[in-house]
This record gives structure tokens, sequence and C-alpha cells, in this order.
């Protein structure tokens, strides 16, 4: 059974897509749609730059999932393999799940664009910039990362925002905390903590008002039925109620990324493949999580037409 899993932020880069789009008109038709769906130039910024404009949160978020969605069409259109019949589920890391809504019809590409424009810019407009921050703790699994958050908070938001994988977890916060954290790792048995380069502080209760905005925006827009289910972040279990899953979307902004768990919990249901779409970052986390799992990440014409042979 395979899973196909949509990748979060931190897979931007200056040139994404560039190889597809040259080479496939379905995913110039997805860059062109998305273009048009939130009225500017994003696979400009996409293929050219500058990187100081794709790393804003508000511009990152809809490219990762252009891009995503891009390899996505391609491997359909060009290679003849459907999602909808060699998928048994698909999920998302964070904004991926969104992606991953996308790809089994919920929204329609130009309301997942503009969704995660607005959640971009809300989550940036939640705290003030400099008041946040956000750290990697290598070597840590989530009892030390926890035990370690508890201790750094001294009263200030110290929390833990990603589970993603037995061997990294991400803390978020207020910034002070977040440095206090920072400084006790060895004291709490965890090997290092990173400082990430974030604008703002992701899943934590400090997101409380882009969670506010993104409950007004997800009432306003329909989703339909999904054609495969869904493995929510904030449950770690599987979904496939629309209304349902409108709930959890505001309940991610805020909750944890429960990455580790989804990955467990979708090979208790059977799944021994797993296809990273669009990114090469979830595949060596799922490597980690279970060594026996398979993993492939599709980027590139030749990571498409080497999966589609292997498939057919």
């Amino acid at each position: 059974m395979i899973a196909f899993v949509f990748p979060g932020q931190g897979s931007q880069k200056v040139g994404m897509g560039a190889e597809l789009a040259a080479s496939s008109p379905a995913a110039r038709a997805v860059f062109e749609e998305v273009d048009d769906a939130l009225g500017m130039k994003l696979s400009t910024i996409m293929l050219d730059g500058p990187e100081d404009q794709l790393i804003l949160t508000e511009n990152a978020q809809p490219a990762i999932m252009a891009n995503a969605i891009a390899t996505l069409r391609v491997l359909e259109s060009e290679f003849g393999v459907k999602l909808a019949d060699k998928g048994a589920c698909v999920a998302g890391h964070s904004l991926g799940e969104y992606t991953a809504l996308c790809a089994v019809g919920a929204f329609d590409l130009a309301t997942t664009a503009r969704l995660l424009k607005l959640r971009g810019s809300a989550m940036q407009a939640a705290v003030p910039v400099g008041e946040g921050a956000m750290a990697a703790l290598l070597g840590a699994d989530i009892e030390k990362a926890s035990a370690l958050a508890a201790a750094a908070a001294e009263g200030e938001v110290c929390e833990v925002a990603n589970d993603n994988d037995p061997t990294q977890v991400v803390i978020s916060g207020h910034k002070g905390a977040i440095e206090r954290a920072v400084a006790l790792v060895k004291d709490h048995g965890i090997k290092r903590g990173v400082l990430l380069p974030v604008s703002a502080p992701f899943h934590c209760s400090l997101m409380q008002p882009a969670a506010d905005r993104m409950k007004e925006a997800l009432a306003d827009t329909e989703m339909h039925e999904f054609a495969l289910p869904v493995f929510a972040n904030v449950v770690a279990g599987q979904i496939s109620d629309p209304e349902q899953e409108r709930k959890l979307l505001v309940e991610q902004v805020t909750g944890r990324v429960r990455w580790r768990e989804s990955v467990l919990a979708m090979r208790e249901h059977g799944v021994d493949q797993f296809v990273e779409l669009g990114g090469k970052v979830l595949g060596p986390m799922i490597g980690r999580i279970d060594k026996e799992a398979a993993t492939h990440s599709l980027v590139t014409m030749e990571d498409l037409e080497n999966f589609a042979k292997e498939s057919a």
C-alpha cells in the first residue's frame, strides 16, 4: 500500500519547479493557475527569486504546495500514475496537509493557493517579529523535548511544535524561552539545539490569532469529498469527513505536528511505501521513523519516470 506525502515549510528553494515547467504543460498550467488565483507572479519568484521573497511565509507556503501539485499532475498526465488508483491515503507535514487535501480533491487548486497565502500572512502577523523563535532539538525524542520545554518556559510559552522523527523534535514559543531551552539541552540528554531561521513561532499557542483567522476563512470555504483518506497532523489519525478535517485545520495552526506518530499510524494501516512529491525532506524522516518502510522522493522528471516504471 502506498501513501502519498507532501512536504512542509523549509523545502522551498529558488529554481523549484523549473525543470517541470520546462518539460511539461501540466506543470506550467499549475503555476499559471496559482499565479492567477493569487494575483501575483509567484511562479517567477519560485523560478528566479529573489530568495528573500520566496522565504516569506505567505509566499513559501503556496509555492511549496504549487510545486508539489505540479509534480503530482506531471506524474498523472505524463506518466499515467494516478494518485486515486495507486494510493491508499495521503498526508502532509504542516502546510503539506493542505497540499494533500488539494491532491484528493477536497479543495481545488486556486482555493488551496488562496488559503495558504492567507495562512502564511496570518501566521506571520500573529506575533511581532523578534518576539518568537523556534529551535530544532537534535538527538531528542518527544519525552526529552517535552521535559526541556517545561523547564525552559519560566512563565513564557515554550512548546513542542513538531515531533518529526525519533531524533528530531522542534520547539516553538517566546524567544527568551527558546533561547533558554537551547542553553539547557545538555542537561536534558539532548545532543544539540539549533535556532531555526524562521520569521514566527509556528505551531504553538502564540499562533491563536492566526488560528482565529483560518477558522473564519475555512468556514467560508467549500470542502468536497476526499478521493482518499487524509492522515491529519494534530490527531495522527485517518480522516475522511470534510467537516471534521475543517476543524482540525484550525487546530493545526496552534497544535503539534505529530509527524512521527502519523507515519507509524499509516504503517499500522498497512502502508509499506511512502511517496514524497515535490521534496526530499520527508523521505529521510520516514526512514528514521521506520527503517522497514520503502520511501521515494520525487522531484525531477527522472525521479517521476523511474517511479512510474517501478510501479507499472
